[in-house]
């Protein structure tokens, strides 16, 4: 038998579920007798919580549904695999399950975390000569994953991103006095999602005033007169500013006001309160009405605004990941590689898993002005293919239909 086994890790987006669809329907019509799905990644493996996928995917109309889904179909974790070294335990009850459901191919969907997972199944697997494949799919938002051009569900983050952005500078513009309205993005200590505030600006649009990303080094000071020079010029003034922006001390700002308790699995502290903490800074400074807006979740899973590419390169990427397993491959980790811009187009590649897995790609340094407030047209030119064309939802009652594995406990 030919059964694979698949799961979704770390943050959601809004097109993970298509390259859960590409590992599906290219599994099944590779010869797949069952295609599982771990539900809560690899510790629901673990807890022995798998589900058979034809059983919930059962013809065009679910296929049709769950890549217009957001956020993880079969459920995430953040469970960090020990190291191999003195938890052969772990392990061997991993590949116990994995050959107990006659697993021939183990697919991850996920980024950085959810590649270190399939790096050490590999090595595992390959310390006791396993024959099972193990391949990673990426996805992050954060964009943040080395080698590869780009990652499926960036696109259409950056695209509601930029088209929130709009709606933001809309609103500002219509009192006849001063607001400061300051927009934290995720990203953590990578500034691709922030960058994509920059797209707002057109001929129908002014723009952001300034953005700030986290490869720079972030001075609260020097923001704030900033803030006080623009304020001199302009009626409204709107702010991206990166979750992860730190002061030369190597702190983040948003723990300048807040402590922050909560650490997952893998040493990620939860960054969240910038907007809050500068706003109020410039609020107590000049004395104007400020907003602090955190698009926190909301930018992650808006599916009612995918990007067409980023639908299609999320399912290409699950089909490929299929496809190098079927060919003998293991340890890899499917890539984009951007082959042209006029028109634009990528295809896909594989690179060892061993090049990716907990290494952040960061945004270029020349890419970002050098007083670190704003980022050069290459950046936006970079994003731009990316957002384009949508995806229409599916609309029952006046709201989209998406689809689900099990009700809300």
């Amino acid at each position: 038998m030919k059964n694979v086994i698949v799961g979704q890790s770390g943050g959601p987006t809004a097109v993970i579920n298509s390259s859960l669809l590409g590992v599906f329907k290219t599994a099944k019509d590779r010869g797949a007798d069952i295609v599982y799905g771990m539900v809560h990644g690899i510790k629901g493996l673990l807890d022995k919580d798998v589900v058979d996928l034809s059983s919930r995917i059962k013809n065009d109309l679910d296929m049709d549904l769950l890549k217009r889904t957001p956020s993880s179909f079969l459920g995430s974790c953040r469970y960090k695999l020990p190291d191999i070294k003195g938890h052969e335990d772990v392990y061997e009850k991993i590949f116990k399950i994995l050959n107990e459901l006659e697993i021939f191919a183990f697919f991850y969907i996920g980024g950085n975390d959810s590649m270190d997972t399939i790096m050490r199944l590999t090595d595992y697997g390959k310390k006791i000569n396993s024959p099972i494949r193990f391949v990673g799919v990426p996805k992050t938002i954060d964009n943040d994953l080395a080698i590869t051009d780009h990652t499926p569900g960036y696109g259409s983050a950056a695209k509601y991103i930029a088209a929130t952005t709009k709606e933001i500078i809309r609103d500002g513009l219509v009192y006849d006095y001063p607001v400061v309205s300051v927009i934290e993005v995720m990203g953590r200590n990578a500034g691709w999602l922030t960058a994509a505030c920059a797209l707002a600006k057109g001929e129908d649009c002014e723009g952001v005033d300034d953005i700030y990303l986290p490869e720079k080094v972030f001075d609260v000071d020097k923001f704030v007169a900033r803030m006080g020079e623009l304020l001199k010029e302009n009626r409204s003034i709107v702010i991206a500013v990166s979750e992860g922006v730190k002061s030369a001390d190597g702190r983040y700002v948003c723990e300048l006001s807040d402590h922050v308790d909560y650490v997952d699995a893998f040493g990620h502290k939860q960054l969240a309160g910038t907007a809050r903490f500068l706003a109020g800074k410039v609020a107590e400074k000049y004395g104007v009405k400020t907003r602090a807006i955190e698009l926190s979740s909301l930018q992650r899973c808006a599916a009612h605004i995918q990007a067409r590419i980023d639908v299609t390169e999320a399912f290409n990427c699950g089909g490929a990941g299929v496809k190098a397993a079927f060919e003998g491959k293991t340890g890899i980790v499917i890539t984009l590689k951007r082959v042209s811009d006029d028109p634009y187009m990528c295809i896909t590649e594989v690179a060892d898993v061993h090049d990716i897995a907990n290494v952040e790609k960061k945004v270029p340094l020349e890419w970002i002005t050098e007083d670190g407030t704003n980022v050069k047209p290459e950046l936006v030119h970079y994003i731009l293919p990316l957002i384009q064309a949508e995806i229409t939802p599916l609309w029952v009652n006046g709201l989209p239909r998406h689809v689900r594995l099990h009700a809300k406990k």
